[in-house]
């Protein structure tokens, strides 16, 4: 009986064993493509809302990188509102992942840098990314450096910072509103008057929660930068410039008078809301992105100078996970989006014949084009319901100057693009990075004191001679001073060696 037993026992467990060999053969035979490539997936983060097309388009995406360069995505997308917290979380637990959205904004560029959670790309850009390398404006590389290397793949689009006021057609052309002439906060106001007077259903000066007031600076680490034209390059606190005061003084003005929504502190963006102006992050031709979205004609005046900061360069870049366990293929996949109209237009538009399709562009307008960068033989027609089901932030996953422009813009759009980025001057502090070692505790608690009076101050909410000397005793206890003493010493450093 003891050996009938024993004998069953290792027999079972033979069996156990070859079954398993068997399975973990069967599993470990990799994926391959027709040309007997292995297939390796890849996990890329992106930030915006999920599309009700998604799956169907990543499968044509997958269908040709998997045949072109051996690459299926896994692609995994968080709201706005979540992106930030999300990937601290994605980043500091180790999780597995390739690739990741990343800019000056949001999953913060530099300080994810700073921290070792991205792959220096220098090697990589000469061998898998030599060619996109090669085409992208050297400014973007420049600003995409951390301590003299790169680690973030640019999307070209673009660079500098060109804040404007927004406004409704309707009303400028109803009104005679000379918008071109139209700067400063301050050159808005008979206008504002003249529609609180005679428009009772509109909002003269329509704001939300993330309405930052015209700030002349570039905030290194908010709230702490250089003004625009310091070529002495001094540190300050934005709060305690003149202008800034000024600006916060006017905002209260409008506020009291009415020419601004009462919840603007609050407010989440509708679009159902009539309004003569609000302010955008300004590019060339925005006003025919900004009509889209609206579903009503804008035009758009530029608030101050176009800048080129770090942080207005470093818009939108993809990175390479530093322990990703593919890098050399996440830099061949960032390199054919780049680089390959099909899979450039096909992430951003979504499929051709379902989401939208080419219409041919009249052989006077490409005659008018001739010569100039970027101009291509057809515009895309969007559907006007499935395109719906896939809308993207299209600087999310790559530079725009290889897709097709829509068909209400003009063919030498990205040309033009192009002319602006050549024209746009670097502010003064362009090229400084602020390693926060010595100040991270500080920088830290910002935020909760910005979070506290920010959003209040900048849309006239709250009386500015009340509530400022209040976010200045907080911003003083957080360590303020602190931080521009540091960057003060680090900036003249960095100017020495220029």
């Amino acid at each position: 009986m003891k050996n009938g037993k024993v004998k069953r026992v290792l027999a079972a467990g033979c069996a156990a064993m070859m079954t398993a060999g068997l399975l973990a053969g069967c599993g470990s035979k990799p994926e391959t493509n027709s040309s007997g490539e292995e297939i390796v997936e890849l996990t890329w983060y992106q930030v915006g809302d999920n599309q009700k097309d998604d799956e169907l388009v990543f499968e044509e995406v997958n269908k040709y990188t998997e045949e072109k360069i051996g690459v299926k995505l896994n692609v995994v997308k968080v709201g706005w509102g979540d992106y930030n917290q999300k990937m601290q979380v994605v980043i500091n637990t180790g999780d597995t992942w390739d690739m990741c959205f990343t800019c000056s904004w949001t999953n913060d560029y530099l300080q994810n840098t700073q921290k070792g959670a991205f792959l220096a790309l220098d090697d990589l850009l000469q061998d898998q990314g030599k060619e996109m390398y090669d085409q992208i404006d050297p400014r973007f590389w420049e600003a995409a450096k951390v301590g003299g290397e790169i680690y973030g793949v640019p999307s070209e689009k673009e660079i500098g910072s060109m804040p404007m006021w927004v406004f409704t057609k309707e009303y400028v052309d109803k009104y005679d509103i000379p918008y071109e002439d139209i700067h400063t906060l301050e050159d808005l106001e008979p206008w504002l008057k003249l529609i609180k007077e005679n428009e009772p259903d509109v909002v003269p000066m329509y704001l939300i929660s993330d309405y930052t007031a015209p700030t002349y600076m570039d905030k290194i680490q908010d709230p702490v930068g250089i003004e625009y034209g310091d070529n002495s390059l001094t540190v300050k606190n934005v709060f305690d410039t003149e202008k800034m005061q000024s600006t916060l003084d006017t905002m209260r003005k409008y506020y009291e008078a009415g020419y601004i929504n009462k919840d603007a502190a609050t407010a989440s963006d509708d679009k159902s809301v009539k309004r003569l102006v609000t302010k955008g992050d300004g590019q060339p031709y925005a006003e025919l992105i900004w009509a889209k979205d609206l579903g009503y004609d804008v035009v758009a005046s530029p608030i101050m100078d176009t800048q080129v900061t770090n942080a207005s360069a470093r818009g939108a870049l993809t990175a390479i996970n530093a322990n990703s366990e593919h890098p050399e293929k996440a830099m061949e996949f960032l390199n054919l989006v780049n680089t390959d109209q099909y899979l450039r237009n096909l992430l951003n538009y979504g499929i051709e014949g379902v989401h939208w399709e080419k219409v041919d562009v009249p052989q006077e307008e490409l005659d008018a084009a001739e010569g100039k960068p970027y101009i291509y033989d057809c515009k895309v027609k969007l559907d006007p319901e499935k395109s719906k089901d896939y809308s993207v932030p299209y600087y999310v996953q790559g530079g725009l100057f290889n897709t097709y422009v829509l068909e209400n813009e003009p063919i030498d759009k990205w040309a033009t693009f192009k002319e602006f980025n050549d024209e746009a001057q670097a502010a003064p502090s362009f090229g400084f990075d602020f390693d926060l070692t010595n100040v991270s505790t500080e920088v830290a608690g910002f935020r909760n004191v910005l979070d506290e009076f920010g959003k209040s101050l900048y849309t006239g909410s709250v009386d500015p001679e009340e509530y400022l000397p209040q976010l200045e005793t907080k911003l003083e206890a957080t360590g303020i001073d602190k931080v521009i003493d540091e960057m003060q010493k680090q900036i003249d450093e960095w100017k020495t060696e220029k």
